[in-house]
């Protein structure tokens, strides 16, 4: 268990590096800097004062030279300025991080909790009345894009309440924490806990017709026994797969959920520097959301040998 740890833990930090490069190499391609599109704005002519803006952001350093300035930045946890406020990244990044986290894991947290225990049923009770609701209102949870669901529970909340949940100031409260985040949440769970639920229904009948569970049946295991200890067990190795994606793809998705919920998380701060050419912002907040789905991926391989003691022996 212990090398494959290590294997997994080189190769993560192996993939991280990669993907800093690759985000560095994409933003360096963009055509211009930020300090021509500064003087381009203000009208400013003087190639002096440019050239000095440059050299005081850096912009003047040969191209690996950038790269390693701001990865030994990354190592100090000194992520340079934001070039539009001009306040350190760091500043930009920490009041917004537990937004986007508690939104990220209530999210998660919906998808498990209604995505895996009803996927269950829908397996125990195939071909039932439940059965073919659960997999119409999955097949819709898959067809309906988050931003689209996102609109239409804002138009219900003014067309009904006359008002909709609108993050003005830090909630003062747990309770009023879980009445902000809840509705966001549900929209960007929706889809994953969908999937889910299609894929544990799908790994659960195709275990249940394995020999094993037939023969463990015949010694006189209980129904429940074999369903619980040993079809759901064999049948998370599926759902952990699709899983880690879908966790991945929950929290970068909450880029969209904030902007049309008007949350003031990472994902509002990195459309406005996207729209400003904030690029010290842009590239620091991408690489914090790939190293979220590189860690993502790491626990699942540990999850994978946990639940199925083959995968660590043969890594």
């Amino acid at each position: 268990m212990g090398t494959y740890l290590v294997k997994r833990l080189l190769l993560m930090l192996l993939t991280l590096v990669g993907i800093s490069m690759l985000i560095f190499v994409l933003l360096w391609l963009m055509p211009g800097n930020i300090a021509v599109i500064m003087f381009d704005t203000a009208g400013f002519i003087d190639p002096e004062e440019m050239a000095a803006i440059e050299k005081e952001l850096g912009l003047d350093l040969a191209i690996p030279l950038q790269y390693f300035h701001w990865i030994g930045g990354l190592l100090t946890w000194d992520l340079g300025l934001s070039f539009v406020s001009e306040m350190p990244v760091v500043d930009e990044l920490a009041p917004r991080i537990p937004i986007t986290a508690k939104l990220a894991a209530l999210a998660i947290g919906y998808s498990i909790l209604f995505g895996l225990p009803l996927g269950v049923i829908s397996a125990v009770r195939q071909n039932t009345a439940l059965d073919y609701t659960l997999r119409v209102i999955s097949l819709s949870g898959l067809s309906l894009p988050s931003f689209w669901l996102a609109l239409l529970i804002l138009m219900f909340f003014v067309q009904v309440f006359g008002t909709i949940p609108v993050y003005l100031e830090p909630p003062e409260n747990l309770w009023d924490e879980l009445l902000l985040y809840a509705i966001p949440a549900a929209v960007a769970g929706f889809r994953a806990s969908a999937l889910i639920m299609r894929l544990t229904r799908s790994a659960m009948l195709e275990v249940m017709r394995q020999d094993y569970i037939r023969t463990a049946r015949a010694k006189g295991l209980s129904r429940r026994a074999a369903l619980w200890g040993h079809v759901l067990r064999n049948a998370l190795v599926p759902v952990l797969t699709i899983g880690g994606l879908l966790v991945a793809t929950v929290v970068t998705g909450t880029l969209v959920i904030e902007n049309v919920f008007a949350l003031p998380g990472l994902g509002k701060l990195i459309f406005d520097a996207i729209s400003n050419r904030d690029l010290m912002v842009v590239k620091n907040v991408v690489l914090l959301f790939a190293a979220i789905v590189v860690l993502v991926n790491f626990v699942v391989d540990i999850l994978y040998a946990m639940v199925d003691p083959r995968i660590r022996i043969h890594a």
